[in-house]
C-alpha cells in the first residue's frame, strides 16, 4: 500500500502517529472490521510511521506462536515470500495488504539491520493443517484398521483452520456435530496407538478446538494470556509494541458484544494492557461509516451509534485525539460503535456493535472513515 492510496493525507498520519506515540510502551491500534481495505491501510499507514519515526520494534498480531515466528522469520531474512509465509497464519491475515505490510518491514530490517522489528504471536503454539496430516500418516501406518474412523472425526473438523467453526455455523456450512467432540474422540483413538510419536499433536489439536470462539461459546478470547504475552515481549525486550487486533479486543476498557448481550460486560486485551500499563497502553479505534465489504454490504450506521455521530462530519476521513483539550468532555459516556466479524449478516446490523459504559476509557484515539472498500485476499 502507498500513501497515495489511503484516506489520509501523509502529513495528517504524522500527525496522528505523533499523538498515538507520546507516551505509548503498547499501541493498540483496532479495526472495526478484518475485511476493510482502508481501515487495514490507515493502520499499516501508522504502524510504518510508529516505527520509522518513534522507535516501534514489535508488532503483536491475533495468532499463534508458531506463526508469530514463522512471520517473525520472513521479516527478518528468511527465505520464504511474504505469501508462502503467511500461508498457516489465520485466514484474516491472508490478505494482499497483510502481504505488503510484511514486505515493508523485510525492507526496514534489511536497512536497520542492528535494529530490527520483530513480530510476535499472541496465542500459545496450537495446531496446524500438518498435524492432522501426521496423525493420520501415523495411523496409517501402526494401525491402518483404526485410520478410517480417526479419519472420519479428523476430516471435517481441520477445515476451520479455513474457515472458524463459529463462522461455518453462521455461514450454513457446519455439518453438526461440535468440532471439539470429534476432536476429543479421535485423541480416544490415538491414545490406543502404538507408540506415541504423535500424542502431543493430537493434543494440540483437542486444545484448538476447545479454545476456539465455538468451543468457548465466547468471542473475547482469553484476554489475560494474551496481554500477559504482549507484556511479557515488551517487557524483555524493551520495545514499544504495536498490537493488530479487531477493537472488540484492543479497547482499553470491558466491552459487551451486541451478538452476545447477555454476557455483559467482558474483558478485553486491552483492558488488561490498561491496568498493566496505564497511560503507557494507548488504544486507538479505526472505524467507517459504509461500505461493501466483498463479503456483504454494510448500510449506514444506526443513529445512536458512534459511527453515525462521526459521520456526521462530512469527510472522506478524520480523527479525534480524547486525551486533548475538552474533547474526552464532549464524548464521555456510554458507546455503541460498529463491529463487523466473519458471522457479519446485514439484516442483523443493528446486533453488530460493542458497546462501552465510557467511550474515552475505552478508545483514547478515533479514526473515522466515511467509506470502505474490500481488502484483496490472497490464493488459498
Amino acid at each position: 500500500m502507498t500513501a497515495t492510496s489511503s484516506p489520509l493525507p501523509a502529513t495528517t498520519f504524522d500527525d496522528l502517529a505523533d499523538a498515538i506515540a507520546t507516551g505509548a510502551t503498547v499501541a493498540g491500534l483496532g479495526e472495526s472490521t478484518r475485511f476493510a481495505h482502508e481501515t487495514f491501510d490507515v493502520r499499516d499507514q501508522l504502524f510504518r510511521r510508529l516505527v520509522r519515526d518513534h522507535g516501534f520494534r514489535a508488532l503483536a498480531l491475533q495468532d499463534n506462536a508458531s506463526v508469530g515466528e514463522t512471520l517473525d522469520a520472513y521479516v527478518t531474512g528468511g527465505a520464504e515470500t511474504a505469501t508462502s509465509a503467511l500461508q498457516n497464519a489465520w485466514r484474516p491475515w491472508r490478505t494482499a495488504e497483510m502481504a505488503a505490510a510484511l514486505e515493508w518491514i523485510r525492507t526496514f530490517n534489511q536497512d536497520h539491520p542492528d535494529d530490527p522489528v520483530h513480530i510476535f504471536g499472541v496465542k500459545p503454539a496450537q495446531a496446524r493443517p500438518a498435524d492432522y496430516d501426521a496423525v493420520l500418516d501415523h495411523a496409517r501406518r501402526a494401525a491402518p484398521h483404526r485410520l478410517a474412523e480417526l479419519a472420519a472425526h479428523l476430516e471435517p473438523i481441520r477445515t476451520a483452520h479455513e474457515t472458524d467453526e463459529h463462522v461455518q455455523r453462521a455461514r450454513g456450512l457446519h455439518p453438526g456435530r461440535p468440532f471439539a467432540e470429534h476432536a476429543r474422540d479421535a485423541l480416544a483413538i490415538v491414545e490406543q496407538l502404538p507408540d506415541d510419536a504423535v500424542l502431543a499433536r493430537m493434543r494440540l489439536i483437542v486444545n484448538f478446538h476447545e479454545h476456539s470462539v465455538a468451543g468457548r461459546d465466547n468471542y473475547a478470547g482469553d484476554a489475560q494470556v494474551w496481554a500477559q504475552t504482549i507484556t511479557d515481549h515488551q517487557h524483555r525486550t524493551g520495545h514499544l509494541v504495536a498490537y493488530w487486533d479487531g477493537i472488540a479486543h484492543t479497547g482499553a476498557a470491558p466491552a459487551t458484544l451486541g451478538l452476545a448481550p447477555q454476557r455483559g460486560p467482558q474483558p478485553t486485551v486491552g483492558s488488561v494492557l490498561r491496568h498493566q500499563h496505564g497511560a503507557g497502553y494507548v488504544s486507538v479505534a479505526i472505524g467507517f461509516h459504509h461500505g461493501d465489504l466483498g463479503v456483504a454490504a454494510v448500510p449506514a450506521p444506526a443513529p445512536d451509534w458512534l459511527d453515525a455521530r462521526l459521520g456526521a462530519v462530512d469527510r472522506p476521513a478524520h480523527w479525534l485525539d480524547l486525551r486533548v483539550g475538552d474533547l474526552r468532555r464532549q464524548w464521555d459516556g456510554p458507546a455503541k460503535a460498529r463491529v463487523i466479524s466473519g458471522v457479519y449478516d446485514p439484516s442483523r446490523d443493528s446486533a453488530e456493535h460493542l458497546a462501552v459504559a465510557s467511550l474515552p476509557e475505552a478508545f483514547d484515539v478515533l479514526v473515522h472513515l466515511r467509506r470502505v472498500s474490500p481488502v484483496r485476499w490472497l490464493p488459498a
